[in-house]
């Protein structure tokens, strides 16, 4: 009976997760191993579908802008996932202590971003970037740096930033709540033993947040790999965003600007693998230090 009612209770969610997350995958795994032929003149004459085999493979690892964009990603999350992680824990800790007046209000306040659509962020920050309506470059001017926000050189930086002010408010209010599940005797009995907040920072508070902190370095290890909005939105503002500028804007340009579905999955499926490897390769190192 107890097996009949847990069975009822999943039904909804495994019939959900199944249709619009594992079919979508077998699908796009299956596609990436077609190919499309088209006949007649402009191939108005019709279209069939045969198997490739790997050819949308080579032809995506072949591809300089698709590998290119392979190691930008990858160089961006080695940066992103620290950057993000350490100031979650840094912004929580600084709550958690009081050392910032109205706690309540900066954590609202560090939070309301995330509440933003990322297309939005990323159309209000592509106006304080352009040279044209940003209040930063006559700033900067004032100090004799002439820098343009979104050109070739600066707007890898200028994206980071939008990311960061998107979620690090969220992480931070995971660590929050991991902070807050600490028993207080724990704080108590480090007072006695003379540790100052410095301290209970190192010794006590950081140990304990080990569970969130894998669970924002996962998330921001996946989120930062799959990085679109952001770059998709900036494309026609700066002239140091390509079409190839991220796998899957890359991907995105290759199934609807150039109408290689196949081509598509399968750099799709290339990077979901690279983010699985990444993602469970931390999440082994970490259970590995745990033993």
């Amino acid at each position: 009976m107890r097996k009949r009612t847990a069975a009822i209770f999943l039904a909804p969610f495994v019939l959900l997760f199944a249709g619009f997350f594992v079919a979508p995958i077998l699908y796009a795994l299956a596609q990436s191993f077609t190919a499309v032929e088209r006949s007649g003149l402009l191939g108005l004459h019709g279209q069939s579908t045969r198997f490739a085999g790997l050819a949308n493979y080579g032809k995506a690892l072949s591809d300089p802008g698709f590998v290119e964009s392979l190691g930008r990603i990858l160089v961006y999350a080695a940066i992103m996932v620290p950057l993000m992680v350490v100031g979650a824990t840094v912004l929580a800790l600084i709550l958690e202590a009081g050392m910032a007046r109205w706690p309540r209000f900066f954590r609202t306040s560090f939070f309301l971003p995330y509440g933003i659509p990322g297309v939005i962020a990323s159309i209000m920050w592509g106006f304080l970037y352009a040279p044209g309506t940003s209040p930063f470059t006559p700033v900067l001017a004032a100090f004799g740096i002439e820098t343009d926000l979104l050109g070739p050189g600066t707007v890898f930086w200028s994206i980071m930033n939008i990311v960061v002010w998107l979620f690090v408010g969220y992480n931070m209010l995971v660590v929050v709540a991991q902070l807050q599940s600490i028993p207080r005797t724990l704080y108590e009995a480090a007072r006695i033993d003379g540790a100052g907040r410095w301290g209970i920072a190192w010794r006590v508070q950081i140990p304990l947040l080990r569970p969130a902190l894998v669970l924002i370095t996962v998330f921001t290890i996946i989120g930062s790999l799959q990085l679109f909005n952001e770059p998709l939105v900036l494309l026609p503002l700066s002239g140091g965003i390509s079409t190839t500028y991220t796998p899957t804007l890359t991907a995105y340009h290759d199934a609807f600007n150039g109408n290689d579905m196949a081509l598509a999955a399968a750099e799709s499926i290339i990077l979901a693998l690279v983010t699985a490897v990444l993602s469970f390769g931390f999440l082994r190192f970490v259970g590995r230090g745990r033993r």
